[in-house]
């Protein structure tokens, strides 16, 4: 018989507020995919502008919540 782990989806809580592991690995994304994007696009080897990055982290963004 297959033993699946029973895993708490909350990562940790703070009063009311329960903070789950999903959301903390759309922030790990975001914060990456921010970083990554903005140096890539600072070396300069790229027709993209930081300030085009962070509008589609924007709207990367929107799309995650409303989706």
């Amino acid at each position: 018989m297959i033993v699946a782990p029973d895993i708490d989806p909350v990562a940790f809580s703070m009063g009311p507020v329960s903070v789950r592991w999903y959301g903390l690995m759309y922030l790990a994304g975001f914060t990456a995919g921010s970083l990554l994007g903005v140096h890539r696009a600072r070396r300069g080897d790229n027709d993209w502008t930081p300030g085009e990055v962070w509008d589609l982290l924007f709207y990367i963004a929107v799309g995650v919540v409303i989706g």
